[in-house]
């Protein structure tokens, strides 16, 4: 299955919202770390249901907003729930990005960059479109150090590239774009049941949930253009 059919089947399905909900717990904490100010552009890779520029946007009064998506179902669901006239939305491929080059402030990206057929290729892009000292935010739950989350990539029909923390910061170095930032952000709000609720149908143990929710969370890498 390609990632287009894949993710136009989870926006009809309503999936789109869920991960929204999902993301929320840690992405609002890397996007309060964002040096974004008012009349930025920034990009959005991966959008999904737009949340992450629709809170951008109502906080900062961006200049532009846009997001990316492979799928033209949630590039279609996240231009319905959006109303900021700022903020648009296009399908993509995140390998060639259809901007100029110094045209972006910052480039947001969370749950996609494992999907991405040549890492430093896509990489490279942002670095082209990137204005000097514009920064690169990307945040993933799927990573080595992260042994619970492993098991994804069996439910999912598309590749997915399992790296770890130092492989991060050696494919941002690679594609030309300075580590400022790498650490993990906890999820403290999503509800881990008591340990004689356990198993559950997603997990076997308390500790397993704790392991990838609490213990290693979302991992974030901050690349910033020289």
């Amino acid at each position: 299955m390609t990632a287009q059919r894949e993710f136009d089947q989870w926006a009809a399905s309503g999936r789109d919202r869920d991960m929204e909900e999902t993301h929320w717990n840690t992405a609002k904490h890397a996007l309060a770390m964002m040096p974004v100010e008012s009349g930025d552009a920034v990009l959005d890779l991966g959008t999904g249901s737009g949340y992450a520029l629709r809170a951008l946007d109502e906080i900062h009064a961006l200049d532009r907003g846009v997001g990316l998506d492979a799928s033209p179902e949630m590039a279609t669901n996240a231009r319905e729930y959006t109303r900021a006239d700022s903020v648009g939305y296009t399908v993509a491929d995140f390998h060639h990005l259809p901007l100029t080059d110094d045209s972006v402030d910052h480039v947001w990206s969370m749950e996609a960059f494992f999907f991405a057929h040549e890492p430093v290729e896509m990489l490279e892009e942002i670095r082209r479109v990137l204005r000097p000292g514009g920064t690169c935010f990307c945040l993933v739950n799927f990573y080595e150090e992260s042994e619970q989350s492993h098991r994804w990539c069996d439910r999912i029909d598309l590749p997915m590239y399992l790296w770890s923390q130092r492989e991060y910061r050696t494919l941002f170095r690679e594609a030309g774009l300075r580590v400022a930032v790498q650490e993990t952000i906890p999820d403290e709000e999503i509800d881990i049941p008591s340990g004689e609720q356990f198993p559950t149908d997603e997990w076997e143990t308390r500790e397993a949930m704790v392991d990838r929710y609490r213990t290693w969370g979302t991992l974030l890498t901050v690349g910033v253009a020289p």
